[in-house]
């Protein structure tokens, strides 16, 4: 862009602040050390109707007016709300909108406003409340804001704020309700507790994971940064959460019917955690690739204390040299940035790691270098393809196993030799070449034979290999397609064709749509082999998804009278699951008791037990917790206790799951046979009949119709086939009489 086109440039961008602070602030950080681009710019503005008659002549470059309007438009965001300007009218603190009422104001954006609310029915506890300013509620922003709300709503992941409720206000306003997360940005909470790498990891591994979800969901984040991962405490075990998907793009579906598209050539996103293809705005769409970028420099920024390129530094030096830096300029190793640090900064740093200076430099140097500098590739096909992939390279690392971010090939660094010496090269190959041309026509001649067939036999290889593969990806495409057009026994068909024996991560959701439509017509054999499959193929999903396969599979299995096959699955499952930490160890005790076990199994669930109980909140599980899924735990463990003949316990527990307040029916039959069985081994016959009573009564209705699918306030189908399983065996210990 010469120097006029500048001028126009800037004119027509801060012509559109009405604001006399406001222009001012843009001018201080556009015209930065350039003095008399900025007199010329003011006298422009001083001379406004005369200028529009220069500028409708000469006309601006359309791409950098975009991005100059939107710094504008953010500055005068900035400036409005320094001078109490940005929200003339605000909501009061103890009003009510819909169910809740206001009680703290707890953040603002651009566009929206977040307060701490109450909400006393039906039950009472404190959420998060977004709601859009006055003022704003144009079509874009609308838009936007249902976006948020609607990629929110998609997903049901422990570490992604959950949407509750939605709205309009009685003006029209629409606002939504969220979980209430108490914390504070994952860099500070780490600095603050002195965490050591091996705890910074872990947290990530589950910020991957709920990445993962939102991709699995068609969500691409976009905006992956440290205040937008807070860290909470629940029963003082730290749990990360992201937040803010004001950005966020879907891959697949449309968000919102509103309008609502991105300006030509306008960045979103932040540039320090921005990918080179979000920033370059090329022909190339941003996939979920570019979110593994931002999560690398969340990595990086954990480990090293600072992101791979200076904040300040990109914005000061413009829009061309940013885009110029993350396109082009490879950063350092975290190892390598730490050994540049000065003494009292290193010394800072490693005693926010809990670690000396050397042994932190020697921790990051070698696999932790290759893992950022994996996920901080510039070009993306050479980043990990998924989030679950970096976060089993990372759990790689920490198990002492070779990982998959190997250092690049010597081809690979040769290219980047080549890359920046052009010249070079170029005519050192012209000499190599004169030189080589005789010896190389005389090998050529004397191995042309040879060297035929040999391609022609690795050719047919190569051939055979693309062949299956094609066939093979379009028989997964044809049975998804069918799927979606409800064409399931076709699709059924064309998958017994299909042998897998590796991962596969296409294939997975057609296995368990299939698997629970012959669940659903009672085709238990059938619903066995799919989920079994499933299981085998599906490697790629997070545990929030698989234990619920789990669940599926067990059940199927049972009532596919395939008892020795559910022994061995549960057995697997046991061992897979016996040393994680997540949070649903409940489920994968629940179906692995769901008929009794031998002494062998029930040692093998004790590390699963105590995780549950640790992770279960008896104190606030009515209040702010999560009350669905702290029901849910008492159901497993009251189950346990019954299992390892502790009665009493099991009553406890039973009645414990009774008294939340949130009613699901499947859980309620399944306590109440539970609390029979437990009743009779009790010697109180009575009190078992009457329970047992209520659990038959309520799952003999539920099977009087055809099974459906159901969702998880009303029941999966494998919840009911729980309550069921268990019942027959109720009835076969409780007397009638």
């Amino acid at each position: 862009m010469n120097l006029r086109q500048q001028e126009e440039t800037l004119f027509e961008a801060a012509r559109l602040l009405a604001s006399p602070m406001a222009r001012r602030a843009f001018l201080d950080q556009a015209c930065a050390n350039q003095s008399g681009l900025r007199e010329r710019v003011e006298s422009l503005l001083s001379a406004e109707p005369e200028a529009d008659h220069f500028f409708q002549a000469a006309g601006a470059a359309p791409g950098e007016l975009a991005q100059w309007r939107l710094m504008a438009e953010k500055d005068e965001a900035k400036t409005a709300d320094k001078s109490g300007g940005g929200s003339t009218v605000m909501e009061e603190l103890g009003m009510r909108i819909g169910n809740y009422k206001l009680l703290q104001r707890i953040g603002e954006g651009g566009c929206g406003v977040v307060y701490m609310a109450e909400q006393e029915k039906p039950l009472r506890r404190r959420i998060a409340l977004k709601i859009i300013k006055l003022g704003m509620d144009t079509r874009s922003v609308i838009a936007r804001f249902e976006a948020e709300r609607q990629a929110l709503a998609m997903m049901d992941h422990p570490n992604i704020a959950r949407v509750l409720d939605a709205g309009a206000t009685d003006t029209g306003r629409p606002y939504f309700v969220m979980e209430l997360v108490r914390g504070i940005k994952i860099t500070d909470y780490c600095d603050q507790n002195h965490l050591d790498a091996r705890w910074r990891l872990n947290l990530f591994i589950q910020i991957c994971h709920a990445i993962q979800h939102a991709h699995q969901k068609g969500i691409i984040h976009r905006d992956i940064k440290p205040s937008n991962v807070l860290v909470t405490l629940h029963d003082g075990v730290p749990v990360p959460k992201v937040i803010d998907f004001g950005i966020a793009k879907a891959i697949e579906v449309r968000l919102t019917d509103k309008t609502l598209f991105t300006a030509y050539e306008q960045m979103i996103g932040t540039p320090a955690y921005m990918s080179p293809e979000q920033a370059e705005m090329s022909g190339l769409d941003v996939d979920t690739r570019s979110d593994i970028y931002s999560l690398g420099v969340l990595l990086y920024e954990l480990l090293t204390g600072r992101p791979p390129f200076d904040p300040k530094a990109l914005v000061q030096h413009g829009l061309d040299e940013m885009r110029r830096t993350l396109r082009e300029r490879e950063p350092q190793r975290p190892s390598t940035i730490l050994t540049t640090l000065q003494g009292e900064e290193l010394t800072t740093l490693a005693k926010h790691h809990g670690m000396e200076p050397p042994k932190l430099i020697s921790l990051l140097h070698g696999d932790l270098d290759w893992i950022v500098m994996k996920s901080l590739e510039k070009d993306r096909r050479r980043r990990y393809e998924t989030a679950n992939g970096l976060a089993m390279d990372i759990g790689r690392y920490l198990n002492n196993e070779p990982i998959v971010a190997r250092p690049p090939s010597r081809l690979y660094r040769f290219q980047k030799l080549v890359r920046r010496n052009r010249g070079v090269f170029a005519g050192g190959a012209v000499v190599a070449l004169t030189l080589c041309i005789g010896l190389g026509i005389s090998t050529w001649l004397l191995f042309q034979e040879r060297a035929a067939r040999q391609r022609a036999v690795v050719a047919e290889h190569k051939e055979a290999q693309l062949r299956q593969q094609a066939e093979l990806r379009a028989q997964i495409t044809q049975a998804t397609l069918l799927l979606s057009q409800e064409k399931f026994a076709e699709a059924d068909a064309l998958l017994d064709q299909v042998s897998l024996s590796q991962p596969n991560l296409e294939i997975s959701s057609s296995l368990r749509a299939l698997g629970e439509w012959h669940a659903l017509r009672g085709e238990w054999k059938a619903a066995a082999a799919r989920f079994q499959h499933l299981l085998l193929v599906d490697q790629f999903d997070g545990w929030d998804v698989s234990t619920l396969d789990l669940l599926e599979c067990g059940s199927a299995l049972i009532e596919a009278g395939d008892l020795d096959a559910y022994d061995r699955f549960r057995h697997q499952a046991v061992a897979r699951y016996s040393n994680s930490l997540n949070p649903v160890a409940d489920r994968v005790v629940k179906i692995s008791l769901l008929l009794p076990a031998d002494s062998q199994l029930m040692a093998s669930l004790e590390p699963l037990v105590a995780l549950s109980l640790q992770t279960f909140n008896a104190k606030n599980s009515g209040a702010e917790e999560d009350v669905f899924r702290a029901a849910w735990q008492c159901v497993s463990l009251a189950l346990i206790e019954y299992r390892r003949g502790h009665y009493a316990e099991a009553v406890a527990w039973s009645q414990r799951f009774l008294a939340f307040p949130e009613y699901n029916a499947p859980r309620a039959a399944t306590s109440h046979v539970i609390l029979a069985m437990a009743w009779q081994q009790l010697h109180d016959s009575a009190a078992a009949r009457a329970e047992l009573a209520l659990g038959r009564r309520l799952i003999e209705k539920k099977f009087r119709d055809p099974l459906e699918r159901g969702d998880a306030m009303q029941g999966f189908w494998f919840d009911w086939v729980f309550a069921q399983v268990l019942l027959r065996e109720a009835a076969g210990s409780v007397p009638s009489n």
